[in-house]
């Protein structure tokens, strides 16, 4: 990759709290733009994953930052639209939606020496055509200097039901009171840590997606971009 291939690549920053549905709309709008896709919070959530693993003490740093340093990971586009997760070889889509390992990935993004061990990779991802970037602060420390910046939100017990259902349709057992509990605990950790707090970017077009389909979601972001369909 060329270094000025990287500086013109335009970016679609969409930014948001846990349970927006900023993965989905991101996945929908990479295809839709066939842009390259980042899943930032997936690589937090590996690194929470490897803490998890290994038994790492979340004091510890130094261990938790080589950790995020030595992910092995491999990303693997499905034909449904999804991604298969692979960390050292296992499959760990479901494993990385657990409700530990996102409270987990909440207290590890508040590690300064692990957001700058990560932010490397995530500006690797700026390649043409396109990127769009999913996470919690690509609008405003890791492409701040992105055209379109989106800013997506939704109610704590919208966001818990939505949760939920995944879980559950993943097979996996899940409490929507300790769902909603977590996410509340967790926007307010996101929203005051002193590291890139969870805020919208300026000039972001902030969208409250309680009451909007995912379709509705997807054509006001076209919308904002400038995008038709030729």
């Amino acid at each position: 990759m060329a270094v000025n291939d990287a500086i013109q690549a335009p970016v679609v920053t969409v930014d948001g709290p846990s349970g927006s549905g900023k993965g989905t709309i991101s996945q929908i709008l990479a295809t839709t733009l066939n842009y390259h896709l980042l899943d930032s919070g997936a690589l937090y959530r590996l690194t929470a994953l490897a803490v998890i693993k290994n038994k790492l003490d979340i004091n510890d740093t130094s261990a938790i930052s080589k950790a995020a340093l030595d992910l092995d990971v491999v990303f693997e586009p499905q034909a449904d639209g999804e991604q298969r997760v692979l960390l050292n070889g296992e499959d760990v889509g479901v494993q990385l939606r657990l409700d530990e390992t996102s409270a987990m990935a909440s207290k590890v993004a508040a590690i300064p020496e692990v957001r700058e061990a990560l932010l490397i990779r995530q500006k690797q991802f700026r390649q043409t055509p396109g990127l769009v970037a999913d996470g919690r602060d690509m609008g405003t420390v890791v492409f701040p200097d992105a055209e379109h910046k989106v800013f997506l939100t939704a109610s704590p017990e919208i966001r818990a039901e939505r949760r939920h259902k995944q879980l559950i349709e993943k097979g996996v057992d899940a409490n929507i009171s300790h769902l909603l509990k977590s996410i509340i605990e967790r926007d307010e950790r996101d929203r005051t840590r002193t590291v890139a707090p969870l805020v919208p970017a300026e000039g972001a077009f902030v969208i409250d997606s309680s009451d909007l389909t995912i379709d509705e979601v997807v054509q006001q972001i076209l919308d904002f971009i400038g995008f038709s369909e030729q």
